[in-house]
């Protein structure tokens, strides 16, 4: 089995800073696309930002220019800087990724973590 675990979410002030991270652990051979997803109160999940093994990053305009994703491969870790937050950044944030299990798997899985919540305060 595989677990996402995630850290680092909680209550800020706009303006302020919070970092995110998320862990995979149990059988994971390798990861290739990990990611974040974020919730708002009554609104649908929407993608935050994302980043493969290797290549280019994505981000959703709304936190562009003040999020930025990174991992660390030999943690199997994602990470989310949130910088220059502001109230509408509040939501429930998740993150993914798409893990191979073994090397004989045939192709990649997607793995939710179980959420972490972050509250930006005016």
């Amino acid at each position: 089995q595989v677990q996402l675990v995630e850290s680092g979410g909680g209550l800020v002030q706009a303006g302020g800073s919070l970092r995110l991270s998320c862990a995979a652990s149990g059988s994971v051979f390798s990861i290739n696309v990990m990611g974040w997803y974020r919730q708002p109160p009554g609104k649908q999940r929407e993608l935050v930002a994302t980043i493969p093994s290797g290549g280019t990053t994505y981000y959703a305009d709304s936190v562009k220019g003040r999020f930025t994703i990174s991992r660390d491969n030999a943690k199997n870790t994602v990470y989310l800087q949130m910088s220059s937050l502001k109230p509408e950044d509040t939501a429930v944030y998740y993150c993914t990724a798409d893990i191979k299990m073994s090397r004989f798997a045939a192709t990649y899985y997607t793995r939710w973590g179980q959420g972490t919540q972050v509250t930006v305060s005016s």
